[in-house]
């Protein structure tokens, strides 16, 4: 069934449906950003499709892919059909998407979410501020090239009379990855890094793995297999 709604998409939109994919039983459709709205709209009307439920929006970030940076996803299914699909756009860092709130309500949020923590931001939005960090926060926590040693909160805490606070974490506390030396580390290594570290360290990020790279577990480190 979820195979039909994605031809259903390739029949109504054409070219505009960049590539379809139903890897591990997850049919998905990638396609322009200039339609976003218009295939959210039609997978919700179109009698076939009758996507009532609105499950998730969220986003991937890929700072060293040529193109643009970020995955844009919508999970999406029927509860009177049963079928599920992924709908999937790229955008560029200062590009921006269409809301989808117009569409189903309970996407506010979840941009929101989104907005607060890569950064994208949403047109048409009804209140699109951050979700989960506060107003003076700097910078977007899920985006790879977020410095890992960033100290927050950036304010003071409120002097309240009569409840003492804790100061704000330091370099050495509270983030743990903050606590490891990766230059050190990693001197004159050749292994696989999270893509974060692999940009602040210059070491070679797991952002793809294929043949050519095979990778094996080894004591602590994921190290990659020389022929």
């Amino acid at each position: 069934m979820s195979k039909q709604v994605i031809a259903r998409l390739k029949e109504k939109f054409g070219t505009s449906v960049l590539e379809t994919s139903d890897f591990r039983g997850d049919d998905e459709a990638v396609v322009l950003k200039t339609v976003w709205l218009e295939v959210a709209k039609f997978l919700r009307d179109d009698p076939f499709c009758a996507m009532d439920h609105y499950i998730d929006i969220t986003a991937v970030d890929y700072p060293m892919r040529e193109g643009p940076r970020f995955d844009v996803l919508l999970f999406v299914r029927s509860s009177t059909r049963r079928h599920r699909v992924r709908i999937r756009t790229r955008v560029h860092e200062e590009e921006s998407l269409p809301s989808l709130v117009s569409v189903w309500p309970g996407a506010c949020w979840s941009e929101r979410e989104v907005f607060d923590m890569f950064g994208i931001r949403f047109d048409n939005h009804p209140d699109l501020r951050r979700i989960l960090l506060y107003p003076e926060f700097v910078g977007h926590p899920l985006r790879k090239d977020y410095p890992i040693e960033k100290t927050q909160p950036l304010v003071p805490y409120r002097e309240v009379p009569g409840v003492d606070k804790l100061p704000p974490f330091g370099p050495e506390m509270g983030q743990p990855w903050s606590r490891v030396d990766w230059n050190e580390r990693l001197l004159g290594r050749d292994i696989h890094v999270s893509t974060g570290i692999g940009l602040s360290s210059g070491q070679r990020a797991s952002v793809s793995i294929g043949p050519e790279h095979c990778v094996k577990e080894g004591e602590g480190n994921t190290q990659k297999l020389h022929e």
